[in-house]
């Protein structure tokens, strides 16, 4: 491992839930999004967006999410664009019986808002539209889970 991602190894991933059952999997998902080919890399963040956000969110939708934000700031990464609209999914989705997973990912996907908000300035442009409709997802953000009893 390099060092993006690095404190990944403290997450207890074999404990944690996904779509389709164990988080022990996401990452390997995370890792060949950072340092794989484009290709690999696109089906890495595709897999992890039907795991972690697609449907609902789950426990290990809190622990990606940080991860998430390390590799849409990293240069590296391939597709920066796609890691920034995965975190705006994650923000639009909840988890109806669940509603602390929703809570907690949200709170950690509008903590990234600071490196989206670099990322707007960033030199490329398709980053710079994804950061760009994330912050205007941010900025409208209300749910039912997030918002003050």
């Amino acid at each position: 491992m390099g060092t993006i991602l690095g404190d990944m190894r403290h997450v207890r991933w074999h404990e944690l839930r996904h779509a389709q059952g164990s988080a022990s999997q996401v990452p390997g998902l995370l890792s060949r999004i950072a340092w794989d080919d484009g290709e690999s890399a696109g089906d890495a963040l595709g897999d992890l967006r039907q795991w972690i956000g697609a449907v609902a969110l789950f426990d290990s939708t809190v622990a990606t999410v940080p991860f998430l934000w390390e590799l849409a700031g990293a240069r590296t990464v391939k597709d920066r664009p796609g890691v920034l609209d995965l975190l705006r999914t994650i923000l639009a989705r909840g988890h109806a019986h669940q509603p602390e997973w929703t809570r907690a990912a949200h709170a950690a996907v509008l903590a990234g808002r600071p490196t989206a908000e670099r990322l707007a300035g960033d030199g490329d442009p398709a980053v710079r539209d994804a950061a760009g409709t994330f912050l205007t997802a941010a900025d409208g953000h209300t749910c039912g889970a997030c918002r003050p009893d």
